[in-house]
């Protein structure tokens, strides 16, 4: 073999080299790039990002490569939620968490709810509580991650923990009590059964709606027992709906089809009613869901 051949034999074992440690971290990357943002389409980008900066990094530099990795996709994450944060006033309604299929990644407790109430924190503060929280990682690692204090860090994460504390749901109903809640509220809507609507609802339930103004949609939460069973009596008790159960990594949820727009449509209970609703019809926000070939 001559030089030149060595060279690129060289040259492609490294590049090999680096996509396998790169593959082999993706998971667990992508949950947390997911944890974080919220946002499917964000946390693609974020992972393609730290991908090329993962191949041109100083591989002398390096020790652990998934600790790197991890400090690359939470640093380019934080960076992402600010951004997002300055766009955030010209968004249309409210702001709802992406549904992505349970096939495309692998989480474990975490729910819409969480994710939604988590844009409530600044970025280090979800940076820390997700890095603490999921990862269980020590706060002297956090602090590296972060080019923080671990004092500061131990401050962040009370400080989310306070914020998040009045309103995280204190009870989660299991996978089938989801789903069985999900079929028996839109079969209920669908005939246009008020009264058993309403049973079904607590007095404060609360529901949200993410269009962006890309479809007609409510911009503002719908609240109370009796508004929320017109409101979606009046979307679902149409004869051209049609509804299709999807497993989300948040939970079960449904598809629905309205006059050929799409929604996704997920519940929260307190173990006796529903506490709230949400409903993500952002076309932007449903292409992992409705490709059902989408694997991450």
């Amino acid at each position: 073999m001559d030089p030149s051949e060595r060279r690129d034999e060289e040259t492609a074992g490294t590049g090999r080299l680096i996509l396998h440690e790169y593959e082999s971290a993706r998971g667990m990357l992508a949950g947390l790039a997911y944890r974080m943002l919220g946002s499917w389409h964000d946390t693609e980008d974020v992972l393609q990002d730290a991908y090329v900066r993962w191949s041109a990094a100083d591989r002398s530099d390096v020790a652990e490569p998934r600790r790197y990795l991890t400090r690359v996709v939470t640093r380019l994450s934080v960076d992402v939620l600010r951004t997002r944060q300055a766009r955030r006033e010209s968004y249309v309604g409210e702001w709802l968490p992406e549904p992505v299929p349970a096939h495309a990644l692998d989480l474990d407790e975490v729910s819409m709810a969480l994710l939604h109430l988590m844009e409530r924190l600044t970025p280090p503060q979800r940076a820390v509580y997700v890095l603490r929280t999921a990862f269980t990682l020590p706060y002297d690692e956090i602090a590296e991650i972060l080019d923080r204090t671990p004092d500061d860090c131990r401050q962040l994460h009370r400080r989310a923990q306070h914020a998040l504390a009045d309103d995280r749901p204190r009870y989660e109903p299991t996978a089938a009590e989801q789903r069985r809640l999900l079929l028996d509220f839109v079969a209920a809507a669908r005939d246009g059964d008020l009264p058993r609507l309403e049973s079904m609802l607590r007095d404060d339930v609360i529901s949200w709606t993410d269009a962006n103004g890309r479809r007609r949609a409510a911009r503002k939460p719908v609240t109370g027992r009796e508004k929320v069973a017109a409101f979606f009596s009046h979307i679902y008790g149409r004869p051209e709906v049609t509804f299709a159960p999807v497993e989300l990594v948040t939970g079960p949820g449904l598809k629905v089809v309205v006059r050929g727009n799409h929604h996704v449509l997920t519940l929260e209970s307190d173990g006796t009613a529903i506490t709230a609703l949400r409903v993500v019809a952002d076309p932007e926000k449903l292409s992992a869901v409705l490709d059902d070939r989408y694997e991450f």
